[in-house]
């Protein structure tokens, strides 16, 4: 258990170190890649449009999104499965830059909130410090932020309409624990919409292994099985698992550096497109009897 509970920190800090490390670099600086879901958060800020585009957000939802929170760390547009309606709750699993809780709080309203979770510091502070201008782009003040991690969120039992996530919960050394939090902060009948990286079959080992991978919500990544399963056991119901293809593709189109490594360490034969998915997941809280 001990050995078990020190490789979970291992893990979770070797996560936190990379995201800090983006967030601390400045727009279109370039530098590295592979410390996200994909290495386009280390690319153009058009490369990294490009990206966020293919994958689901309109050009409309973007309006009011602060250049400085699109990081291109997306691998799907959780927004767009939660139906969410004025008025509602919402909790942004690892919201990073604050990306998506900007997308979304025009959508929830004035009356509405976005709250995003993040664990790491240097992330918050960017979230934070794009707060003025979504403010000052939308006429609202819905949209907050605090430090904590997946696991142990700091929020209130049963106080959320709706949980989203982008890419993130696979990164989570312990996923059944993140599912039992869902479920805790979700009122009676609230939703689940997330989109994360899921396995279609078993990754080889040369790929597990590799730390890039491993930041890069790959080597972290559970069969799509394995989800419903976690989801279920938390005690979530209504589970629809859709799986997207088509973002994978969308990185070999762009020739995205991560994926390309990826690729070198498969069987020959083989694409990581037989291997990965974005997946859609949706789920609901049961209501009160």
């Amino acid at each position: 258990m001990e050995t078990r509970a020190r490789n979970e920190d291992e893990v979770r800090e070797l996560v936190r170190e990379g995201y800090a490390e983006l967030a601390r670099r400045e727009p279109d600086s370039g530098g590295g890649g592979g410390c996200c879901c994909s290495s386009s958060a280390a690319s153009s800020r058009a490369n990294r449009v490009d990206l966020i585009e293919r994958i689901g957000y309109s050009p409309e939802e973007l309006r009011d999104v602060p250049e400085e929170a699109m990081l291109g760390l997306s691998c799907g547009n959780p927004g767009a499965i939660a139906a969410l309606q004025p008025g509602e709750v919402v909790l942004d699993l690892g919201a990073g830059a604050g990306f998506d809780c900007f997308v979304i709080g025009p959508r929830v309203g004035a009356q509405g909130r976005a709250i995003g979770v993040d664990m790491t510091p240097d992330m918050l502070t960017r979230s934070r410090r794009n707060l003025a201008k979504y403010r000052e782009r939308t006429g609202l003040d819905n949209v907050e932020f605090r430090l904590g991690e997946i696991e142990h969120l700091p929020i209130p039992d049963a106080s959320v309409d709706v949980v989203i996530s982008n890419c993130v919960i696979n990164l989570s050394p312990d996923k059944p624990q993140v599912w039992s939090e869902i479920a805790r902060v979700l009122r009676p009948g609230g939703r689940v919409a997330i989109s994360d990286i899921a396995l279609l079959r078993p990754l080889p080992e040369g790929v597990r292994h590799m730390m890039e991978a491993l930041v890069g919500c790959v080597a972290g990544a559970v069969e799509v099985g394995e989800v419903e399963r976690m989801a279920r056991a938390a005690g979530l119901e209504q589970i629809e698992l859709r799986p997207k293809p088509e973002y994978v593709a969308t990185l070999r189109e762009m020739s995205d550096p991560l994926y390309r490594r990826i690729a070198a360490e498969l069987p020959e034969g083989t694409t990581a497109a037989d291997y990965l998915t974005s997946l859609d997941i949706r789920a609901r809280k049961a209501p009160v009897a």
